[in-house]
């Protein structure tokens, strides 16, 4: 299918049965059935489409964009935030017919077509955001819908899909190898949950980074010699992590550790606080979290459907509050070198407000071994 065709008529069904008409865009539905399913979330951001896409963060997720033109600027190279996209689906209100902009080096469809990724278009995003926010993320499925017995089809599939509660979805983005990014003074052995490389491209201002698969033992991390640990956003629930927060429990307290998103979650459970799952969960690059500290608004880019329960990780200060729903966005520990936040602080696409939070993990490895931001880190093998 090309940016000309006559786009096939399409329909979403959700899990309760709702069905919003459009057309089909990008690539055919890979399943054998012709459908596509996942989760149905929303995210609010104006721009950024491309960086929301490629967001390892989404596997298992279809994404409902709220802006009503995507497309626009066409695609280009340098804004991928991953070798390809891992969500299951797009849903746009209106694909732009013609891309605009200077760095534009191909369009939208054509993206989807390339990676496999199955779209559709002309829906009424509006009705469909209210729906998961009044209702709460559901799974779903689209595809091509001539007649009744394929809405019928449609229907059966949304049924069958599990979501994102109770699936291991990390193990279907980590790097299989580990690999080097960034040149700064520290050593950081990052865990990949799901990493974008607008963060190992921050971390690379503050340390050379070693990105190391989610199932890598702590064992094998300490043999690294890391100036610090980060644990990187990623997909899905944090029950399903468990490699990651049974390593935590001989990390803790040896190294400096820094969580982000999925980061933080799994933070909080190897500290013994407790996961839920938000109705609808946090997508987006405008949402505002108030620093408790200091009672400074930042506006924040998130992309979560669990979180942490405020109040329920002992031996923490909770530093962070999410200022439309009140969730818990960030704590630090008191007796450990460890911190972590709920949203993005690399922010892309979003607002910059949080970039300092890298700057503060290289403080707290700079406070916990006694050396210096601008000097070269530890003695490597030293203690």
């Amino acid at each position: 299918m090309n940016q000309s065709s006559v786009p096939a008529s399409g329909a979403l069904v959700l899990t309760d049965g709702t069905v919003f008409e459009g057309e089909m865009i990008g690539a055919p539905p890979t399943a054998s059935d012709g459908v596509a399913s996942g989760e149905v979330v929303f995210n609010t951001v104006m721009t950024g489409y491309q960086e929301v896409i490629t967001d390892p963060s989404y596997a298992g997720q279809i994404i409902a964009f709220t802006y009503p033109h995507i497309g626009n600027y066409g695609i280009t190279a340098a804004d991928a935030e991953s070798s390809r996209p891992f969500c299951r689906g797009v849903i746009v209100r209106d694909l732009a017919r013609r891309r605009s902009n200077w760095r534009s080096e191909g369009d939208l469809n054509s993206y989807l077509v390339r990676h496999g990724i199955a779209g559709i278009a002309g829906v009424d995003t509006r009705r469909l955001t209210r729906h998961v926010r009044n209702h709460g993320a559901m799974p779903g499925a689209f595809g091509p819908a001539p007649n009744d017995d394929a809405l019928e089809r449609l229907a059966v599939a949304a049924r069958a899909e599990p979501g994102t509660a109770g699936v291991d979805l990390v193990s279907e983005v980590t790097t299989v190898e580990p690999y080097t990014a960034g040149d700064g003074p520290w050593r950081v052995v990052a865990y990949d949950l799901g990493i974008k490389r607008a963060i190992a491209t921050n971390l690379g201002r503050i340390a050379t980074v070693e990105i190391v698969p989610a199932s890598t033992p702590a064992a094998e991390v300490l043999a690294r010699e890391p100036d610090g640990i980060f644990l990187s956003n990623g997909p899905g629930d944090p029950q399903m992590a468990g490699g990651v927060t049974t390593a935590l429990g001989d990390l803790l307290g040896v190294v400096p550790i820094f969580g982000i998103c999925l980061g933080q979650q799994v933070l909080g459970l190897a500290l013994g606080g407790r996961s839920y799952k938000l109705p609808f969960g946090h997508h987006g690059g405008n949402v505002p979290v108030r620093d408790e500290s200091t009672g400074r608004i930042e506006i924040t880019s998130q992309n979560h459907n669990f979180a942490i329960e405020s109040g329920s990780v002992p031996g923490v200060d909770e530093t962070h509050v999410c200022l439309n729903d009140g969730a818990l966005e960030g704590f630090a520990c008191r007796d450990l070198p460890a911190f972590c936040v709920q949203y993005h602080p690399e922010a892309s696409p979003g607002p910059h407000d949080s970039r300092y939070l890298f700057d503060r993990f290289a403080d707290l490895m700079s406070t916990f071994w006694g050396g210096t931001r601008n000097g070269s880190g530890r003695q490597r093998g030293s203690s």
